[in-house]
């Protein structure tokens, strides 16, 4: 690859850093027919993780594996198109006896397939646009269960099911066919801790004890220092341990950042030459550059009040307690109801993030932008 530091999608195993012991214990988990929850801030790599796990040989060779990501869905016929459009299109290469297993299953849909002058299928059907999604979603589940293969489906975002006009129901819905669905194990994934703890943990929810639970933390300072000396290497290049190490504490060990980054560090050093700390900050500057006119846009977009709150919490970089008296005085807001509102509003948007109790910027370079404006100190 031209740049080994790769920002966009899962590129193999050399270019996956580390991950050994998680890797390990989701294959053997998810073989032996555990659903699972996967639980992790977002741009921490969960999504990596999976693509790496379904393409190791104990999984790849046995399995239909199926990727869901549901973070842009808005309802239940949206969740279908999506489970339905992932499916057709991971099967159809396998060739037509394939993929016209799941083309006869899916009854309620079959005229919004069309065909191209090869012969090859075209999934025609857009977001919302199942006009019996329930009938189409039994219809999916029915073809997992009678697949030529066992099956493993992973849905990225999970918790979104929560913001559906008819969440419950979904969820119940959900719960009921993978239930019955035993040719298939489900992996469970998302980056809202509270709202993936409610739907997993809690005794009134359809989905409580259904599955076994799995966090995903930072990988480690020293693991990812080695990963990035050995691409340098590997390339002609160098780059000095506390290079790395600067970078990794600047963006608390998040993985798209430190890919971002490493990134222009690496595509800044010359063939035969060696990355320094007096490299990092014009980086970093390159990359708010570039996203200077969105985040000005992202800025513009916030009411005056969601703006004021979101800046006294990036001020405090991880904020606590916003509805205590200490946070509405010092930031001068008129009442803590003011700023509970307007973190509502925030978080909807993914301005911000929270995470044990704390919220906090979501976007590491917005934040960095943020100070270099001046809007903060």
């Amino acid at each position: 690859m031209n740049n080994p530091f790769v920002t966009k999608g899962y590129a193999g195993p050399d270019y996956f850093c580390d991950r050994v012991k998680e890797t390990e214990d989701l294959v053997k988990l998810l073989t032996n027919e555990n659903n699972m929850a996967l639980i992790s801030p977002r741009r921490i790599g969960k999504t990596d993780l999976i693509h790496h796990c379904f393409a190791q040989p104990s999984i790849q060779k046995h399995y239909y594996t199926f990727i869901i990501d549901i973070y842009a869905t808005n309802s239940l016929a949206d969740f279908v198109e999506v489970f339905g459009r992932v499916i057709f299109d991971t099967l159809k290469p396998l060739g037509r006896k394939v993929w016209e297993g799941f083309f006869n299953t899916i009854k309620s849909i079959q005229q919004q397939i069309s065909f191209d002058i090869n012969g090859n299928p075209v999934w025609g059907l857009g977001l919302g646009a199942s006009a019996n999604p329930s009938t189409t979603l039994d219809e999916i589940f029915n073809y997992l269960n009678s697949a030529g293969k066992p099956c493993m489906v992973a849905i990225d975002e999970f918790q979104r099911i929560t913001d559906y006009p008819d969440g419950q129901n979904v969820e119940a819905a959900l719960r009921t066919h993978i239930q019955r669905c035993t040719n298939t194990t489900f992996l469970f994934c998302g980056s809202k801790r509270h709202l993936m703890t409610e739907i997993f943990l809690s005794p009134s929810r359809p989905f409580y004890q259904s599955v076994i639970t799995m966090g995903l933390n930072p990988i480690s300072e020293e693991k990812y220092t080695a990963f990035a000396q050995q691409l340098f290497k590997k390339n002609g290049k160098s780059i000095d341990r506390e290079a790395v190490q600067q970078v990794y504490d600047r963006f608390d060990g998040v993985t798209a950042y430190l890919q971002r980054v490493m990134n222009v560090l690496y595509l800044n050093t010359e063939k035969g030459g060696k990355c320094t700390t007096e490299m990092i900050e014009d980086a970093i500057d390159f990359i708010i550059n570039l996203n200077s006119d969105h985040y000005e846009t992202l800025y513009s977009q916030m009411s005056e009040r969601q703006r004021l709150v979101f800046l006294a919490i990036a001020m405090e970089k991880r904020a606590k307690n916003i509805s205590g008296s200490q946070f509405i005085h010092k930031y001068h807001f008129a009442s803590s109801s003011s700023v509970v509102s307007a973190v509502r509003g925030l978080l909807e948007k993914d301005f911000i993030t929270q995470e044990n109790n704390e919220y906090y910027v979501y976007d590491y370079f917005f934040q960095i932008w943020l100070g270099k404006r001046g809007y903060i100190k």
